[in-house]
């Protein structure tokens, strides 16, 4: 099949929607299909197109932004061309171009398929407000057009305003994860590298810098951490500066943050490769993803720690809660309550040895071919059902 994939950021940028697109992307060309992805050209240097592991790339010029999302005049046009070219259509969103896309393939009678990896919530303001509902009416326009919607489960889809009105189209898939797999030396010298005192425990969080994420939920638990572990270090692992639309959090959080850097309890990672990754994975103690709204619908980090024989703390938040809850691998927290996050993170650090779990078992549910083989299936029986006039 001709598999066209659009979204607004595409690698080398850095999220889950775009990691989880990538890694999709790249297991259907290993299926045998042709996959391009139509994206945005949010930063100048990138290609207008490329090849990356037999994923084309095709990028549209960006004019400007509005809060953290783009213009581009000349997206209409290209989409058009492409999906005249391409058997089957996958969005993901949320995307402000995704309804004339959807509408496209409608018209076309091609297969259109929405992955909607989480609800949008802007910075306050009167463009970001003007710009949410915006992004509201082409998710509701673009659910509208599609033949079906998957989202990764049903906890987040009978918990979300915006699925709920599409149950009849719904579909729900668990996420491609992988990683790399480390060797003992290597975990050996990024351990070195990063705590060459050996400090423990080692509590991660691998997230972008952003409001949502609940950095400073952390922050605020870090004194009852100490009080039993005053060893105890952060390594963050993400991009945290200059993040689009978070700079107010981040002048706001960065002065404590830069306390606890001086006392050694708190390390600033950036953003690490596959590679990098694995070897982080295996030195921590505990992860922790104490996210706060619905723009956070799972959490794939949490699946690469547990993969690794990492039990994690999460918020309570529909979908945020599932992967603990479903592999029995650390301890769900209410929603922005610190102190229950310390004692969460106290509870696996005094008993780690009653969350430990088969990594592999864990790993075998989220196979990136084995997800691309549930998106062929929905593709080949909604090219069927098209064939047949059903649709």
């Amino acid at each position: 099949m001709r598999i066209l994939v659009v979204l607004t950021y595409y690698r080398p940028h850095t999220s889950g929607l775009t990691i989880y697109a990538e890694r999709l992307a790249k297991a259907l060309v290993r299926r045998g299909h042709q996959v391009t992805v139509l994206t945005s050209q949010y930063d100048k240097p990138l290609a207008l197109e490329e090849e990356c592991e037999g994923v084309k790339v095709m990028r549209v010029p960006v004019s400007f932004r509005i809060s953290k999302g783009v213009i581009m005049p000349k997206f209409g046009l290209t989409a058009t061309r492409l999906v005249k070219q391409h058997d089957v259509i996958q969005l993901h969103l949320p995307q402000f171009d995704a309804a004339g896309v959807a509408l496209r393939g409608r018209l076309s009678k091609k297969p259109t398929v929405i992955t909607y990896h989480c609800d949008l919530l802007l910075p306050h303001g009167v463009i970001s407000w003007a710009a949410n509902q915006a992004v509201k009416l082409m998710n509701t326009l673009a659910a509208t057009f599609t033949h079906r919607i998957v989202t990764y489960t049903q906890d987040y889809a009978e918990n979300s305003s915006y699925l709920r009105r599409y149950m009849d189209k719904l579909q729900t898939i668990l996420p491609p994860v992988e990683l790399p797999v480390a060797s003992p030396e290597e975990i050996r010298q990024f351990a070195f590298q990063h705590n060459p005192l050996g400090k423990k425990p080692v509590i991660g969080m691998a997230a972008r810098f952003a409001t949502e994420k609940g950095v400073e939920i952390l922050l605020d638990a870090i004194p009852k951490v100490l009080e039993k572990q005053p060893d105890a270090q952060v390594w963050f692992a993400g991009p945290y500066q200059n993040i689009l639309g978070e700079e107010e959090y981040a002048a706001r959080l960065m002065p404590r943050i830069h306390e606890y850097e001086k006392a050694g309890t708190w390390h600033f990672m950036d953003t690490l490769d596959p590679a990098a990754m694995a070897a982080y994975y295996p030195n921590l103690d505990v992860h922790v993803l104490p996210s706060l709204n619905s723009t956070e619908a799972f959490g794939l980090v949490q699946i690469e720690a547990m993969m690794n024989g990492v039990p994690c703390v999460a918020s309570n938040l529909p979908g945020v809660r599932r992967p603990v809850q479903m592999h029995q691998m650390g301890e769900v927290v209410p929603i922005g309550d610190s102190a229950a996050l310390g004692e969460a993170i106290n509870k696996i650090l005094a008993d780690p040895a009653q969350y430990r779990q088969d990594p592999r078992e864990i790993a075998s549910h989220y196979i990136p071919d084995q997800v691309a083989r549930e998106y062929e299936q929905i593709f080949e029986n909604l090219l069927k059902d098209l064939h047949n006039g059903r649709k």
